[in-house]
Formats: structure tokens, C-alpha cells, sequence
């Protein structure tokens, strides 16, 4: 019996070992298949495999290129190494001291794609009725190109304002976003290009110098361009509009089917707002996804936890890192920086009110004392300025003060323009002065003159004398 059990275990064996052997060399097999795939030289590709293998090497180029560009912050002394991005340009901003955290080419010009649409939600909440009604216009479906994201509003369909922003934001509905801006402008007895106007004076008013917005979607458009710093700008603002943070904390929306639409649904599609997505974020609480083939992705986020409320904006970036370079510049964010008080900390004696709560960001290794800063007197005449720290040229906080009496004084003093002293003309003579003045200026030339003519004879003199001396030498020479 004991003979047939081991006879049978070593048969077991030897399958098993055959199997084992058999699918190592099935796996050998079939990595030199992928490998002498991946190597197949380039003249026995056919047309479509060259294409697609320089599409992917061009890729990785440019994720290369992308990676590696300077980051501004990196290169302060003292400041905590940022995260690389594989984007042209990306930022981290305080949402509530205005600080810059973190700061890769935010100047640079960049196309927007549909993040355009949170600047343009921005002045619905400044201007619109949320109750009003939008009517989609034949002009307003004028804009959807091919591939150009639309729930498939049509012309004569009547929505709620309301509506119009869940579509705009998270459906980003180019149709949508083209009929908010055109209502907004006509209930100011205005065209559409009034609330393009609107746009770019609004980013102006908040401090943005590099954009130029010429539609409310963010279609593509050559003039059409922003930069990350700007929109960080618009991302701040927008925390002091609730209603931005519910649309985009919504995961699914329904516009019911009415008298003149019919239904429509539709999800949100900013990754790091939906819960159980993979590239969902816990701190993430609104945002604007955006894509064009010129603009490639483009992303804003505006996240908070508890200690601290952030903006973070990233443009030109790659497919697959939007996300992922997002979280980890929030991260960065939220780990490396700490609020340190204004009025603890400036001693200038100069202010005589500083705004509640005002500080700067600054890293641990940073401090106070390293910082200049920058005050501006309101235009209205009054005591109260604008005060921005700096460390580097970087802006680490913004806060609204009044200056004192003194400083004001001074500061006034020094930006008036210097009075235009009058040159006072000359008392009039009378004509006895003018007379006698006229006699004895006469007397004067007449006297110069005389000086002159003698000295031109005493010269004279002098040369015919020296003359006379040379002739009369050259004479008894010759006799001799």
C-alpha cells in the first residue's frame, strides 16, 4: 500500500512540476513576443504603427520637457521644495491672506478651455437672480463646435438661472454658459459683449494682468488666454459665493422635462469631487475641469481643511496628471506653511488698525523680519491702505489696514506733485533809468574798444621791432 502512495505522489509531482515548467516557458514566450514587439524595427512597421509610435515618443517628450521646467518657489532661500507638475504652468494661493504658496510660471499666457466658465459663474452671482429665467438663442448654440461639451439645449428652451449654473458647471455646458452671460447682459439693458467686458474689468478689479477673455465658455479662441496667477485670483473670490461650493459638491442633476425643454441629467466632472472616484480628494470642495486640444487640461480647485483655505490652478497639463499633480500641490499646500500674525509681528508703529485675523504664510525657516512690503492709500482720500508682504518679490499676504496720522501725512506729502513756482517778471524801468543805463553802456563799448585797438597796435609794434631785428641780421651776413 505504502509502495502505491509514494509511486503516486512522485506522478503528482512530476505533473505538477511539468505545469509549473510549462507556463514559465509559456511566460517566457510570451515576453519575448512583447519584446520582439517592442523592437521591431522601424522598416518593417507598417504606416499606422510609425504614427502611433511618434505619437508616443513625442509625448513622452514633452512630459519630460513639462516635468522638468523651473519652478519660481524652488529657488527661494528658505522655502520648501515643491512638487514637479507635468504642466507649462501651476500655482497654490491662500485663499484668505492672498499668499503664494507655490508658483511654476503663473504669469505665463495660457488657454483656459472651460475653467473660463467659474469667472463667468462668478459674475452671475454678482449680477443675476438665480430665479430668473435664461432662453437658449440660436447664438448661444452658434459656439458648439465638434466635440465641444453641450447637454443638448435647444433654441427656445427656457431654464431657471439656477439651472443654467448646474449645467454651466457641472456639465460644463458651452450652450449654457454662452445663454448666462447673454440673460446677465440683457437684464442690465446690455448685449453680450457688455459681460465680456465685465470679465476682464473683473479680473483687473482682483488684481489679474496677463488674461483676455473674449467669450463666457472658454471655446478656443487665439485672444482668448489667461495665466495661473489670475485665475487663482477668480478661485479666491469665489469663496465668498456658497451656492459655487453646493452646484459643485452636487454628484448628479436633473433639469425636469417643462413646457419647453425636455429632461436632462447629468453628472459632475471634476474627478476629485466624486466621492468614491479614484482621484477623489477629502479636502477638495469646488473646482472646474477644462480641455481643449490647444489648451490640453486645464483644472482649478479650490480645497480647505481645517486650518486653511487654498486655490490651486493647473494649465497646459499632460492627460493622466491633472489630478494627480493637483493633490500633491494641495498637499504641499496644507503641510509646509504656517499663519503668523500680522499685528504681532510688524513693529513699523505705522498702523493704527489692522484688519481682524490679517497674517502672512510663511515657511517655518522664514521669518517675519525678512519680509518687505508694500503700502497702498485708498483712492477715496481716507487713511485706509492696502499693505502687501513680500519675501522675494513673492507675495505672502494681503490685509486691509489704517495707517496712522503721521505715516498718512507723510505718504500724502510725498505723492503730490511739487507746486509750479511762476517766474515773476522783471520791475519795468523808467525811461530816465532806461536812458542813462543805454549812455553808459555807450561809454563802456567805447572804452573796450579803445583797450582793443591799442592792444592790436602794441602787437603790431612788437612784430614789425622783431622783423626789423631779423632783416637787419640777415643783411650783415650777407656782407660778411
Amino acid at each position: 500500500m505504502r509502495k502505491w502512495v509514494r509511486i503516486t505522489a512522485v506522478i503528482l509531482a512530476a505533473a505538477l512540476f511539468s505545469i509549473a515548467a510549462a507556463g514559465h516557458t509559456g511566460m517566457i514566450a510570451n515576453a519575448s513576443e512583447k519584446k520582439e514587439e517592442q523592437e521591431k524595427p522601424e522598416s518593417e512597421m507598417t504606416e499606422e504603427e510609425k504614427a502611433e509610435k511618434a505619437a508616443k515618443e513625442a509625448r513622452e517628450k514633452a512630459l519630460k520637457e513639462a516635468y522638468e521646467l523651473p519652478v519660481q518657489t524652488n529657488k527661494l532661500k528658505g522655502w520648501p521644495e515643491g512638487p514637479g507638475t507635468y504642466g507649462d504652468a501651476g500655482i497654490v494661493m491662500d485663499a484668505d491672506s492672498g499668499a503664494i504658496l507655490y508658483a511654476k510660471n503663473i504669469d505665463k499666457h495660457e488657454y483656459p478651455a472651460s475653467i473660463t466658465k467659474v469667472l463667468t459663474a462668478l459674475l452671475a452671482f454678482q449680477y443675476g437672480d438665480m430665479a430668473s429665467q435664461v432662453t437658449i438663442s440660436e447664438e448661444a448654440l452658434a459656439c458648439l463646435g465638434s466635440g465641444y461639451a453641450s447637454i443638448g439645449l435647444k433654441a427656445g428652451n427656457v431654464i431657471s438661472m439656477e439651472q443654467a449654473m448646474y449645467a454651466m458647471l457641472l456639465a460644463s455646458a458651452n450652450e449654457a454658459a454662452y445663454a448666462v452671460g447673454e440673460t446677465i447682459a440683457a437684464g442690465q439693458g446690455q448685449g453680450y459683449d457688455w459681460f465680456i467686458e465685465q470679465m476682464n474689468e473683473k479680473c483687473v478689479q482682483l488684481g489679474g494682468k496677463n488674461s483676455n477673455f473674449v467669450n463666457t465658455n472658454g471655446v478656443f479662441d487665439e485672444n482668448h488666454y489667461t495665466c495661473a496667477r489670475d485665475m487663482a485670483l477668480i478661485g479666491k473670490a469665489l469663496f465668498e459665493y456658497p451656492m459655487f461650493f453646493q452646484i459643485c459638491q452636487t454628484q448628479q442633476y436633473t433639469i425636469p422635462a417643462g413646457d419647453t425643454v425636455e429632461e436632462h441629467v447629468f453628472q459632475q466632472k471634476h474627478h476629485m469631487l466624486l466621492q468614491g472616484n479614484q482621484d477623489y480628494y477629502e479636502y477638495a470642495a469646488a473646482g472646474k475641469t477644462g480641455y481643449t486640444t490647444e489648451a490640453e487640461n486645464t483644472l482649478i480647485t479650490l480645497a480647505e481643511n481645517a486650518e486653511r483655505r487654498l486655490v490651486c490652478v493647473v494649465l497646459h497639463t499632460y492627460g493622466g496628471h491633472p489630478y494627480s499633480d493637483t493633490r500633491e500641490l494641495l498637499e504641499y499646500g496644507f503641510n509646509n506653511f504656517e499663519e503668523v500674525p500680522i499685528m504681532e509681528h510688524d513693529e513699523s508703529g505705522e498702523y493704527s488698525w489692522v484688519e481682524d485675523g490679517a497674517y502672512v504664510m510663511l515657511p517655518k525657516k522664514v521669518s517675519f523680519e525678512k519680509l518687505d512690503r508694500e503700502v497702498v492709500l485708498h483712492e477715496d482720500g481716507t487713511d485706509n491702505a492696502t499693505v502687501t508682504y513680500y519675501y522675494k518679490d513673492m507675495p505672502v499676504g494681503t490685509c486691509e489696514v489704517t495707517v496712522s496720522e503721521n505715516y498718512y501725512n507723510a505718504k500724502k506729502a510725498e505723492n503730490e506733485p511739487e507746486e509750479i513756482k511762476e517766474e515773476k517778471p522783471e520791475p519795468k524801468k523808467e525811461a530816465g533809468e532806461e536812458k542813462k543805463e543805454r549812455k553808459d553802456n555807450k561809454e563802456r563799448y567805447k572804452a573796450a574798444a579803445a583797450i582793443g585797438v591799442a592792444a592790436i597796435l602794441t602787437v603790431c609794434s612788437g612784430i614789425a621791432v622783431i622783423v626789423t631785428r631779423i632783416t637787419r641780421k640777415r643783411k650783415q651776413k650777407r656782407r660778411r
